[in-house]
């Protein structure tokens, strides 16, 4: 601080508790990153504040969507609240493969995706509680792991790829 403070005009606001709707919480050793308020933002925008909770966020039938299905009227909330999840994917990894099924059909989202949609808030719902934890690391050993499908969607025969990067026991990417 002090180097940059020469060069540059800065003020020092000490340790970040709340930045871009992300809380922390810091305990020796320990940072944890917390979205609970954009959570809860979230289920309000959604009308869904009120929503029972799910134990999970996807089911196997959401993988394989109706071809029957009715269009949306109008896709425009469907597709804000998809870009919401998103941002909540910041400390909540675990959301991660069912918001990116939302995402691939965002350009035509059918009546079943919306249901799956809603699914996945009524989990965000029951695990407001779940946060990111940061641990400090003496050896920094970065482990890279990834997983794909051939050909897996039924509807156009795309295939899906995933992977967990960590640094030490942390989750980065």
């Amino acid at each position: 601080m002090t180097q940059l403070s020469s060069t540059f005009r800065i003020c020092d606001l000490g340790i970040p508790q709340f930045f871009l709707g992300v809380k922390a919480l810091y305990t020796p050793g320990v940072v944890v990153l917390s979205q609970r308020r954009y959570m809860t933002e979230l289920l309000r925008k959604a009308g869904m504040d009120s929503c029972k909770p799910l134990a999970t966020p996807i089911t196997a039938a959401t993988s394989t969507p109706s071809v029957d299905s009715s269009p949306m009227d109008d896709p425009t909330l469907y597709r804000q609240l998809v870009g919401s999840l998103m941002y909540l994917l910041v400390t909540r990894p675990d959301l991660s493969f069912a918001v990116n099924r939302l995402c691939q059909i965002m350009h035509d989202p059918k009546q079943d995706n919306w249901v799956a949609l809603k699914r996945v808030l009524r989990y965000v719902k029951g695990t407001q509680h779940l946060a990111l934890r940061l641990t400090g690391s003496a050896s920094p050993v970065v482990h890279a792991f990834s997983d794909s499908d051939w050909a897996g969607r039924s509807l156009d025969r795309k295939s899906t790829a995933g992977y967990a990067v960590f640094i030490g026991p942390n989750l980065v990417s």
